[in-house]
C-alpha cells in the first residue's frame, strides 16, 4: 500500500485572474499551490483530484509528482473561477464560478495511508461530509475553511457564509486554515486571536489564520505569529494554500514555532513569484537567514 506524507484532495480550477483590467488564463487551484509546497520541503506527496474526462490532461500540472502519485477521479465538469483583484495589495477580490466539479466522496478515496490528509477546497460543496470522520480513523485531517465557507450566489458570484455544520465536523480536524475574513464570518469577531481561540474550542486542535501582515497559529496554550515579509506581491495568488501545506508538514517533525516561521518563509519568498512555489528547502532556509534572522 502506498505511504504518503500528506496527500492532498481538492479540485483543479481553470482560473482568469484580473489584475487592474488585464486578464491571465492558467489552470491551478489550492490543490496545486499545495502539493509544490510540500513537495519543496521533500515530503512523500499525493494527490487527488477531479476534472471533467476532457480536462484530464490538466494532471500534467503535477509535473513534479511520480504519475503514480497522481489520482484522478472523473467529474461532470471542471471548476473554473474568475478572481478580480479590486485592491494593489491584492487583499480585496471579487470571485465568480464559472462551473463547479463534483464533490469528493468516501468512493473516491483510493486505498493509500497517509499521515495527514489536507483537504484543499476551493467552493462550498467541494466535500462531502462523511469524508471528516473517515479520514479522521486514518490520519490527521487539514482542512482549509475556504472549500466550506465560498458559497455560489444565483449570480454566480462567491460570498463567504458560515458553515452550518462547524461545531459537528470543528472536532475531527486537527490542522484548521482560514484567512482573516473567513475566521470573521466563523467566529463574528475581527480579533484574530479572539477568533483562533473560539476555533479551537469548537474542536480544530491547531488553527492557523492568515493576513497580509502575518501568519498565526493557536494551539491551545500558546500563540505563535510570524511576520510575512515579501520583496512584492506578484504572486499573491495562492499565498494561504502555500502558507497552510508548507506549516502541516513540517509540523509532521517540528514544534509549532519553528514550522510556522518556515510557512511564513516560504509565502513570502512565494509572493514575489506568480504560480506555484518553485524553490527549495534551502531557498526557504536562506531566505528565513536574510530576512527572519536579522
Amino acid at each position: 500500500m502506498k505511504q504518503y506524507d500528506t496527500f492532498i484532495i481538492g479540485h483543479i480550477s481553470r482560473d482568469e485572474i484580473v489584475i487592474n483590467g488585464k486578464t491571465e488564463s492558467r489552470p491551478g487551484g489550492a490543490v496545486e499551490a499545495s502539493s509544490y509546497a510540500a513537495i519543496a520541503g521533500n515530503y512523500k506527496t499525493g494527490v487527488l483530484t477531479k476534472t471533467s474526462q476532457a480536462d484530464r490532461a490538466l494532471l500534467s500540472m503535477f509535473s513534479l509528482l511520480d504519475p503514480s502519485d497522481v489520482y484522478f477521479a472523473e467529474s461532470s465538469q471542471t471548476t473554473s473561477i474568475r478572481n478580480v483583484y479590486l485592491t494593489p495589495d491584492m487583499e480585496r477580490r471579487d470571485c465568480f464560478a464559472l462551473s463547479h466539479a463534483d464533490a469528493f466522496s468516501i468512493a473516491d478515496i483510493p486505498e493509500i495511508e497517509s499521515r495527514i490528509f489536507h483537504l484543499a477546497g476551493l467552493i462550498a460543496g467541494d466535500y462531502d461530509s462523511g469524508l471528516f470522520p473517515f479520514l479522521a480513523r486514518k490520519g490527521l485531517v487539514a482542512a482549509d475553511m475556504q472549500g466550506f465557507l465560498r458559497t455560489i450566489q444565483p449570480d454566480r458570484t462567491m460570498a463567504l457564509r458560515d458553515w452550518p455544520e462547524k461545531t459537528t465536523f470543528l472536532p475531527y480536524i486537527h490542522f484548521l486554515k482560514t484567512d482573516a475574513a473567513e475566521a470573521e464570518v466563523m467566529t463574528g469577531t475581527t480579533d484574530r486571536r479572539l477568533a483562533a481561540r473560539r476555533l479551537h474550542e469548537w474542536g480544530a486542535r491547531e488553527v492557523m489564520i492568515t493576513h497580509n501582515t502575518e501568519a498565526l497559529v493557536f494551539d491551545g496554550k500558546e500563540y505563535y505569529a510570524w511576520p510575512l515579509v515579501p520583496r512584492n506581491l506578484s504572486g499573491r495568488t495562492g499565498r494561504g494554500d502555500t502558507c497552510f501545506s508548507a506549516y502541516i508538514t513540517e509540523r509532521l517533525g517540528k514544534p509549532p514555532r519553528d514550522a510556522l516561521l518556515y510557512a511564513a518563509a516560504m509565502v513570502s519568498l512565494k509572493m514575489e513569484t506568480p504560480g506555484p512555489f518553485k524553490g527549495s528547502r534551502n531557498d526557504v532556509e536562506d531566505y528565513i537567514e536574510k530576512f527572519y534572522r536579522q
